[in-house]
């Protein structure tokens, strides 16, 4: 009962464990020390954690997702989700991201079965662990709706996602906060200036600098603002 096969017949283990694999089509490998595996479960504590990292990660894309796709008024609006249901009986024309927050759920519900495994493994006592199905239970449970999961959030959402072009430019555009990477060519203290009377008058950065004071060219203003520099700043000594 605690790992010595004592009682089981030469070769059982590893004959049992083969067997176990042909049948259910899952690869396991018998545990090099079976007295420790016996007593300790902290792999299922390990394997458990891996599965609710994952879990977490999810739950921060799909809030993103959601954010981004907010609107199409009030929100940031800078993608479209695919409309997969009517979103509400009251508000006419409404349209929820059912598809992120399904899988948000599940990660939830993950994160809850990562609790569970948990408090299992750590109820053994001495050299046995009598709350392994429970164990099972919820890591087998973890996989098969984290699966799921991830499948129908790239097929029914990810795959059908467009960008809006024109929002995401004019909120570029409207931005502030872009005066950041115009420091590098007209210096922190004049940047500060020209983020002030943006806010001030409500011009944007683009028609202060560029058509207004003429402080740069428009290819001088494209270079800056091209996607390569965004990701690979040159700074100008």
């Amino acid at each position: 009962a605690i790992g010595t096969t004592v009682t089981a017949a030469p070769g059982y283990p590893a004959l049992a464990t083969k067997h176990l694999s042909d049948i259910t089509g899952i690869k396991f490998a018998l545990a090099e020390d079976l007295i420790e595996a016996t007593s300790d479960t902290g792999d299922y504590v390990l394997l458990s954690g891996v599965i609710k990292h994952t879990a977490a990660k999810l739950t921060k894309i799909c809030n993103d997702l959601r954010m981004l796709a907010s609107g199409p008024r009030c929100g940031l609006n800078e993608i479209n989700l695919p409309q997969m249901q009517p979103g509400s009986s009251i508000m006419p024309g409404k349209v929820n991201p059912v598809i992120p927050e399904v899988v948000n759920q599940t990660s939830f519900l993950v994160i809850g079965l990562d609790v569970t495994v948990t408090l299992a493994a750590s109820a053994g006592q001495l050299q046995l662990n009598v709350m392994e199905p429970v164990i099972t239970f919820a890591l087998f449970a973890s996989i098969a709706t984290m699966e799921r999961a991830v499948t129908s959030l790239r097929v029914n959402c990810v795959e059908g996602i467009t960008a809006n072009d024109e929002r995401t430019r004019d909120m570029v555009l409207n931005s502030l906060g872009i005066v950041t990477l115009l420091k590098a060519s007209l210096g922190y203290k004049q940047c500060a200036e020209l983020a002030r009377e943006g806010y001030e008058t409500g011009k944007s950065l683009y028609d202060i600098v560029v058509r207004e004071r003429k402080l740069l060219t428009q290819k001088k203003w494209d270079e800056i603002f091209s996607f390569e520099n965004l990701i690979n700043p040159k700074f100008e000594q």
